[in-house]
């Protein structure tokens, strides 16, 4: 590990001062830079902690929505009894992020912000069309989290740029998270897949589809959601569904697997959480 310069700002002003500086990077769990750093694929010659920023962590509810700091921890975001409850693949997802021991120092805005495109709470946050809370010395803004990602890496976050929040906006809908991997714990997902309906007497007024690791960025399957909506669910609805959610994804091949099989069970795996998701809105 290379020597670096290390900050432990109390204020956001002061942390985005110092991120926008160049070779720079944010503590927060720490579960992703520690790793590249001892490798050396990291090499930042600044570290700022966000631990001693106060307004960063816990998971509250309004009228509007369920917010969850940047800073909360993935085991917090796996156990909220409103998450399981409102937003269950986001819990679904928060489950699946390595061991207990890694969820108890991984942040949820870490893991977004490290862009990966496999990352597990992503495909649960599209489905809840989550809002991304920014700050910096400038200011603050909003965004939503589809349109945070630019590629593998990469966001739309600009030098100084800190998530703060996520804002997951009522009414909730029914959901589910499916992981697709090789071993049982501790993988990285050859597809993370998440579904969310809301059922009307019947009819799909509001269906998302959030698929990650398929695409240079996380994505919503438009095209599947708007043949759905508006619609009873039935086997073939689902199939066709399932069909333009494969249709619309662009994945690559790799060591984990190829992109033929990715795509293949991006259409399989669709039709299973619109499924159980389904199940979920009916009981």
């Amino acid at each position: 590990m290379k020597s670096f310069e290390f900050y432990e700002p109390t204020t956001l002003a002061e942390a985005s001062r110092l991120f926008a500086e160049e070779h720079a990077q944010l503590l927060a769990g720490g579960t992703d830079i520690i790793i590249g750093m001892k490798a050396l694929t990291e090499t930042p010659e600044t570290v700022i902690s966000l631990q001693k920023i106060p307004g960063l962590t816990g998971i509250t509810t309004d009228s509007d929505s369920i917010n969850i700091g940047a800073m909360t921890k993935v085991r917090e975001v796996e156990l909220s009894a409103d998450i399981q409850q409102h937003h269950t693949a986001l819990a679904e997802g928060a489950a699946e992020i390595g061991s207990i021991q890694i969820r108890n120092l991984a942040t949820i805005g870490g893991n977004i912000a490290h862009a990966s495109p496999a990352a597990d709470t992503v495909a649960g946050l599209l489905v809840a069309d989550a809002q991304v809370d920014i700050a910096s010395a400038d200011g603050e803004r909003s965004v939503p989290i589809d349109k945070l990602f630019t590629g593998p890496g990469q966001t739309v976050l600009t030098p100084g740029e800190i998530i703060t929040r996520f804002r997951l906006p009522s009414p909730a809908s029914c959901s589910h998270y499916i992981k697709h991997k090789l071993r049982e714990v501790m993988d990285l997902a050859f597809i993370g897949r998440a579904a969310a309906v809301i059922l009307d007497n019947g009819t799909i007024t509001d269906a998302r589809i959030g698929l990650a690791a398929v695409a240079p960025t996380p994505i919503r399957a438009v095209e599947a959601e708007d043949l759905l909506n508006g619609n009873a669910p039935t086997a073939e609805l689902l199939e066709q569904a399932g069909e333009a959610a494969a249709a619309g994804c662009s994945p690559i091949s790799d060591l984990r697997c190829s992109a033929e099989h990715r795509r293949e069970m991006v259409d399989v795996l669709t039709r299973r959480t619109l499924q159980y998701a389904l199940e979920r809105a009916s009981a």
